[in-house]
């Protein structure tokens, strides 16, 4: 691993202070290898600037979030060496401050109720095909102006033209890649607000990073794109914006990225089989996979 350097006014973006990065692992199931490469470049991005690492547990989805999962996260970040500032943040503890953010974002007119099923979407798209964007065809718009019945179960959408007009030119400094142009339109009327849940992921990490003075946002790759979508929630709910590093994802013997959908090997796994947590985080540090693990899980 090889940490970014950053420069000297770089380090306190709107000076929020030190540097700050946090681990933000769901628990819907047992953490991998993957997400032990993501802890570990958090924190020592942080440590090597003398900064904050902090861990938020994103338990927002109750009905797929266990206690056990949590209990684990806890238990492989004790294995692994790594050491959190403060105590444990939980995202449901803020719903009210989500729900503050949703009507604010009412208030300015940028989003609106949609009540379609996964199914309406599929046959508008089958009638009329649309574009696709990082996350597949865009919403095709079925609700957008159309009035809905109080007692029908509805999401909440972005409208994305509206805010990307409101907002103007976009774009953020990454410490992969550079300075980059943000492009939030090829996402289009993302939800915000569930009809199973409360808050999406981009509504809440974006007020979570802010809540939590995040300077420096570290997360893999596969986050790239979203970053515009939560520049714009950043914008239109005057929010700073954070510094990106998003680092290399840590792949399979297939050449795919780790996952919980693909049985990656779990940490729990290792740690029951009597490997050394500390060992495996220094070899993934040096950019080498742990010889003898399978990382498919196989």
């Amino acid at each position: 691993m090889a940490l970014p350097e950053i420069a000297a006014d770089m380090s306190q973006p709107g000076g929020q202070g030190a540097v700050t990065t946090r681990f933000a692992p769901s628990p819907n199931g047992p953490l991998h290898l993957g997400h032990a490469y993501a802890a570990l470049c958090a924190h020592d991005f942080a440590r090597a600037h003398g900064g904050r690492f902090l861990l938020r547990i994103e338990d927002i989805d109750a009905a797929r979030s266990r206690a056990e999962f949590v209990d684990g996260i806890l238990a492989d970040m004790d294995w692994l060496g790594l050491r959190y500032d403060g105590a444990v943040i939980y995202q449901s503890s803020r719903v009210d401050r989500y729900r503050h953010a949703l009507e604010r974002l009412c208030n300015l007119g940028l989003i609106y109720k949609c009540v379609c099923t996964r199914g309406d979407i599929a046959a508008a798209i089958r009638a009329r095909p649309v574009r696709h964007g990082p996350d597949g065809p865009v919403y095709p718009g079925l609700c957008k102006g159309r009035k809905v019945a109080q007692d029908q179960p509805y999401c909440w959408r972005l409208d994305m033209a509206k805010a990307a007009a409101m907002t103007g030119e976009l774009g953020w400094n990454d410490l992969s890649a550079g300075a980059q142009n943000a492009d939030p339109a090829q996402f289009g009327d993302i939800v915000l607000w569930r009809k199973d849940a409360p808050a999406s992921y981009h509504l809440a990490a974006t007020l979570d990073d802010a809540a939590d003075g995040v300077t420096h946002v570290v997360r893999g790759k596969d986050l790239f794109a979203y970053t515009a979508v939560h520049i714009v929630l950043q914008k239109r709910l005057n929010l700073l914006q954070p510094v990106y590093w998003h680092h290399d994802l840590l792949c399979d013997e297939s050449g795919e990225k780790l996952a919980k959908s693909r049985g990656s090997a779990a940490l729990c796994a290792l740690r029951s089989a009597g490997r050394d947590g500390r060992e495996i985080a220094q070899i993934l540090r040096s950019g080498q996979l742990p010889l003898g693990i399978s990382l498919s899980g196989d």
